[in-house]
């Protein structure tokens, strides 16, 4: 008996030692052997070793109050052991940095794992226009170790210093420390959208210096527009109205 076939060798397991590499672009491979990390609830996939899992909710009781507060956050759990940890989200594509004693601000919704070692929070933005949408919120990752995120599709990383940038507030997934930004509404995209039109009112405007981070996809609430209420549009895989940091 015999199987025949390229399957098991087309789609081996990749031999990286690297803490936190890509499997494929859908699936991330975690060596646990460098320490605990921190992954999204029901993100492992598969592991090979001894690797054990305890669910950290939203991260402790400050966190959980922010989160119950403002629907934004991370639903985390521990991931302790030896061996290999795989996991993945829907079969979003996966992006991999390593920060360096620096931050970036993520939606919570596009967080799929990081290191022991990078601090995360809740953060309220401090953007001019935010007072407008009744607060918004979204995680920030700060410190010294590996980030990934997911993207639905491949995103774009748009340099802020090269030209005003601005983009849709829901295919926004993070920008990273030196960047400003601010809430512009469009008041003929209010008036568009009243008449069944595109609907394009809430734009997120970035300056400064550093990158903004967009995937081809918006993660439109039901009825095709953004949420105009100031309520949180979590797990939506976009930063919704009520998931926006300024840090």
């Amino acid at each position: 008996m015999a199987i025949h076939g390229s399957l098991f060798h087309d789609f081996r397991e990749n031999v990286s030692t690297d803490p936190f590499s890509l499997q494929n672009k859908k699936l991330l491979k975690i060596q646990m052997g460098h320490g605990p990390v921190w992954a999204k609830s029901g993100s492992m996939v598969a592991y090979q070793g001894d690797v054990r899992f305890q669910n950290r909710g939203s991260g402790g009781l400050n966190k959980m109050l922010k989160s119950a507060v403002t629907g934004e956050g991370v639903d985390i759990m521990e991931c302790t052991g030896v061996g290999e940890l795989f996991v993945a989200v829907d079969a979003a594509e996966i992006q991999i940095m390593y920060l360096e004693n620096d931050l970036i601000s993520v939606n919570g919704a596009n967080v799929l794992a990081f290191s022991a070692s990078i601090e995360w929070d809740i953060h309220r933005i401090k953007a001019r226009g935010a007072a407008m949408t009744g607060g918004l919120y979204n995680v920030s990752l700060r410190g010294t170790g590996y980030v990934a995120v997911t993207t639905k599709g491949e995103p774009v990383a748009l340099d802020v210093a090269s030209a005003p940038t601005f983009a849709d507030a829901q295919a926004v997934v993070l920008w990273t420390s030196g960047v400003t930004m601010d809430i512009r509404v469009d008041t003929g995209g209010l008036r568009s959208m009243v008449r069944g039109g595109t609907g394009e009112m809430l734009q997120m405007a970035f300056g400064g210096q550093g990158y903004v981070l967009v995937q081809p996809s918006e993660s439109v609430v039901s009825g095709g527009h953004q949420e105009a209420s100031g309520r949180s549009s979590r797990g939506s895989g976009g930063i919704g109205l009520g998931s926006i940091l300024g840090d």
